[in-house]
């Protein structure tokens, strides 16, 4: 079993490594993305190894270094467990190459166990980035001996086991349940929407924490409490005892219960996962099943309801495609709820300003959220190995793309019209005005929508193992989002400076013009495209 899963677990690297993919293929474009993205890879170690330098200074200049190991452990614990539950479905069930690894000659819990492995080693980089650099502020501050830094070093792959085995087992009981449900992913979808949003309104949390001079007092607070979790948790200490005294017995623990639990979780994984796939890659029948009189509906309007129930089948999909509506849908309550000038004066840190210089940059506001993320960016490339279907069907390419607009506009239009009347009510725009802005941000979501089909299509791409790889970390969704999101910022800059001098409807109605135009040619350019491809 052991022979077989290493020489599974080779091949999957192999087939899916960036870097294996550079040094063989001749297309450029390929090249090129592969540079791109570890560009992009490096810049976010870099930020996250900054954070945690940053924690190790706070815990140095206030002599509370020796809970570094322990914190180390825990935040490498937390990320293991919250990441693993998210990619189980997907890395270790309902998995695209399923349907290949089973043919092979390996029994299921082989298949099983390297799955976790795969994910385990795409993980890594990740817990090493925060190790290291925690390593790195322990040592400048402690001045350890030198065997703590080897024993550090290999504790650290050990560390992330465990939590990822527990979050596996989760994900794994969550699909065991719920594998004869139709829609199976709706427990993980709404654990994933909370904490995606948790980890937005952290920024607001840590303010809280760290102002008015408290800082000493939170990170003594941070001590005792991660020294109170260790306790509970005996990995982390573990970790912290082999690290600091060193304790050679931890260090054996540590490896030890991690070797086993793996062992024994897919044992018991390996029984059910079969049936588990099977499940998860069909549908259940509805048993109070009625036939009735079918429904004529244009081919565009059918094409943009699949995109409705690829959305609502894949948690992945739902979170990264939804989660701008949701969070424009919560900003419209609360700023109903608090009132603009409130949420305007919490944002300025109470600076003396008018909020009503701020009523113009509303659509823009809220297109931040809203236009996030469009779905048309991914949505070709989620075709997949699915794409000789699209293209063997009897419609044109371009009917095809419009129906995966008019799905993206079903989406963004409600919740983009919903959070501009919140807003203009609470900041007691007049009527009129605010009919402006939701056709402002009506023509906002029109750009959004062809702007993102554009990138869709001129970066599709049809060879991904997991859909993670499309829908949050493929290039077409990098080259709409960045963009985009940064011309909006500016956007929000420029209309606050003109709303001082020029009449808020005149400016609406210019920025309408521009936007339609700008959404026109992008549309004209998606359809363009879509003869090409």
């Amino acid at each position: 079993m052991i022979k077989d899963g290493i020489l599974l677990l080779k091949t999957l690297l192999l087939s899916t490594s960036q870097i294996n993919i550079y040094r063989h293929t001749t297309d450029q474009k390929k090249k090129k993305k592969v540079v791109v993205s570890f560009i992009g890879l490096i810049c976010l170690y870099t930020m996250l190894m900054a954070y945690s330098i940053s924690m190790c200074i706070g815990y140095g200049a206030y002599g509370l270094i020796d809970g570094t190991p322990v914190m180390c452990a825990l935040v490498i614990t937390a990320w293991a467990f919250l990441f693993t539950f998210l990619k189980t479905n997907g890395y270790l069930f309902n998995f695209r190459e399923y349907d290949m690894l089973m043919a092979l000659p390996f029994d299921t819990e082989t298949v099983a166990a390297c799955k976790f492995l795969y994910m385990y080693v795409k993980s890594l980089p990740w817990y090493l980035s925060v190790s290291i650099a925690m390593m790195a502020g322990y040592g400048y501050y402690a001045r350890p001996s030198a065997v703590v830094y080897p024993i550090w070093l290999i504790l650290t792959l050990f560390v992330p086991v465990i939590p990822m085995l527990a979050a596996s087992f989760l994900g794994f009981i969550v699909a065991r349940i719920s594998s004869g449900f139709k829609k199976n992913n709706i427990i993980q979808t709404v654990l994933t929407f909370a904490f995606v949003i948790f980890c937005f309104s952290l920024r607001y949390i840590i303010d809280a924490l760290f102002e008015n001079g408290k800082a000493e007092d939170t990170f003594e607070q941070i001590s005792v409490a991660t020294g109170s979790a260790a306790r509970i948790y005996l990995p982390a200490k573990w970790f912290s005892d082999a690290v600091l005294k060193p304790d050679i017995v931890g260090m054996l623990l540590l490896i030890a219960v991690s070797t086993a639990l793996f062992a024994v979780l897919f044992r018991i994984v390996g029984r059910s996962y079969r049936n588990i796939n099977s499940a998860l890659k069909s549908h259940a029948a509805a048993r109070n099943f009625k036939m009735t009189g079918q429904k004529k509906h244009s081919v565009v309007q059918t094409i943009a309801y699949k995109e409705f129930r690829r959305m609502t089948g894949s948690t992945n999909y739902m979170v990264n495609g939804a989660l701008g509506m949701i969070l424009a849908a919560l900003l419209g309550i609360v700023t109903l709820i608090m009132g603009f000038d409130k949420i305007v004066a919490m944002v300025t840190q109470n600076a003396p300003f008018d909020a009503a210089i701020l009523q113009p940059t509303i659509p823009f506001i809220v297109y931040f959220c809203v236009g996030m993320m469009a779905t048309t960016a991914c949505s070709p490339s989620l075709e997949g190995k699915n794409y000789w279907i699209v293209q063997s069907l009897p419609i044109s390419k371009k009917t095809l793309y419009q129906g995966k607009m008019t799905f993206n506009m079903y989406l963004s239009v409600p919740f983009m019209t919903f959070a501009i009347v919140c807003m203009c009510i609470s900041a007691k725009v007049p009527v009129s005005e605010t009919l402006i802005y939701i056709v402002l941000g009506f023509m906002l979501c029109c750009f959004s929508t062809a702007w993102g089909c554009v990138c869709g299509i001129k970066h599709m791409r049809l060879d991904w193992e997991n859909e993670m790889e499309v829908i949050k970390q493929g290039t077409a969704v990098a080259i709409y989002l960045f963009p985009n999101m940064i011309a909006t910022m500016g956007l929000c800059v420029l209309m606050t400076v003109l709303g001082r001098h020029v009449d808020h409807v005149l400016l609406a109605l210019i920025l309408i013009v521009i936007t339609g135009v700008l959404a026109a040619l992008s549309y004209m350019r998606a359809m363009a495209l879509a003869e090409r491809t």
